[in-house]
């Protein structure tokens, strides 16, 4: 499964919003905004080619739309609406149809021993996600905090393995919620990495400004700035005004070719247009750990959203260890094994950590067992 992206290219421009759609939407608005980049030469240029993109785009259908709802945790679409990369795979708004995906993708806490059964005498690697993995999703993304308990379940973690939170956010953010200094944070979805004693290698979005000043007009939308990755949070917007904020971010980013926008759970994230990705920094950062091209190394890796299908799928392609996917829907996934929620990522970290003291007390995994299935 690859990431579904839109890349932006300078002879195929892809915003198709115009004033006049503004100007209905939101009537009490001067628009273009003062002091905006659609107010000079970069908004004449796009008003220029507005017939020309008009045409360009009729009959194609809001795919990029139908992408942000699939997307949404609070929506489901059914199979026939699913799109290319990491899309949902079916309705899954019933028992049923859960109980039929997690057949194979079982749960990672119902089945931790046969999880753990292939790391015996293999050094254990843990990658973590953040948002939605080791804090839940909420609708101010300032206020994703984690709790003192996961916190502490982390440390112990990492106290017996090599431990990285792989996340969107920048470096600094993820870490201030985390804490911990004993950790590798892979910030920017991997572009700004720093480990325990080393320093983060830093960048500069220069749309970042431009950004903020046009998505003002859409109530509840956030741009975040993570260095490396510009992320427009719509958790708080009105979904028929998701059509418009897409091409409003478009719109912005059409005059800068080295840059892509793809989606999130209800997130715009503008990257770098360069082959770098979390499975790129999940590589990365086994090669510094000094484990690449090792057998004897077992990473995991668990993570909630469709960023997180890069690391998934390399693990798949090196055949090294498992993805672990949060979910409480049956959604297309390159994840061997399940879990429903941080709730449960947080008992599956306790277990890890009792089967690595068993483990050194020479008691190996099946005296895990009852240990393991007493905290469900």
């Amino acid at each position: 499964m690859t990431k579904q992206s839109l890349v932006m290219k300078d002879d195929i421009p892809v915003a198709v919003v115009s004033p006049e759609a503004i100007s209905e939407a939101f009537p009490h608005l001067s628009y273009p905004p003062p002091h905006s980049p659609m107010a000079g030469p970069s908004y004449l240029k796009c008003k220029k080619h507005a017939r020309r993109l008009d045409l360009a785009t009729a009959g194609r259908g809001n795919s990029w739309i139908e992408s942000m709802i699939i997307l949404s945790p609070t929506h489901v679409k059914s199979s026939s609406s699913s799109q290319a990369g990491c899309s949902s795979m079916s309705a899954a708004d019933n028992v049923e149809d859960y109980d039929s995906w997690v057949k194979t993708h079982p749960s990672a806490l119902s089945n931790f021993e046969d999880v753990m059964a292939t790391a015996k005498g293999k050094q254990v690697v843990m990658f973590l996600d953040y948002d939605g993995t080791l804090s839940p999703i909420v609708l101010d993304p300032d206020c994703a905090f984690m709790s003192d308990e996961m916190r502490e379940a982390v440390r112990e973690v990492a106290s017996h393995f090599p431990t990285a939170i792989v996340s969107g956010r920048c470096t600094e953010k993820v870490a201030s919620f985390v804490k911990l200094s004993e950790l590798y944070y892979a910030g920017s979805h991997g572009l700004d990495i720093k480990g325990p004693e080393e320093g983060a290698y830093h960048s500069k979005v220069k749309v970042y400004k431009s950004l903020r000043e046009i998505v003002k007009i859409i109530p509840g939308s956030r741009v975040e700035n993570n260095k490396f990755c510009l992320s427009v949070h719509f958790r708080c917007v009105e979904e028929k005004k998701w059509s418009l904020l897409a091409d409003l971010v478009k719109l912005v980013i059409m005059d800068y070719p080295k840059l892509k926008l793809s989606y999130g759970r209800k997130v715009l994230e503008i990257r770098p247009n360069i082959k770098w990705d979390k499975g790129k920094a999940l590589e990365f950062l086994l090669e510094s750990l000094g484990f690449d091209g090792h057998n004897n190394v077992f990473p995991l890796y668990i993570g909630d959203d469709c960023t997180d299908e890069d690391a998934f799928k390399v693990l798949c392609d090196r055949e090294q260890g498992f993805g672990i996917i949060v979910s409480k829907i049956a959604k297309e996934t390159k994840a061997s094994f399940s879990l429903r929620e941080p709730a449960e990522v947080l008992k599956f970290l306790h277990c890890l950590v009792e089967w690595r003291q068993l483990s050194e007390e020479g008691k190996g995994v099946k005296e895990l067992r009852g240990v393991q299935l007493n905290m469900q």
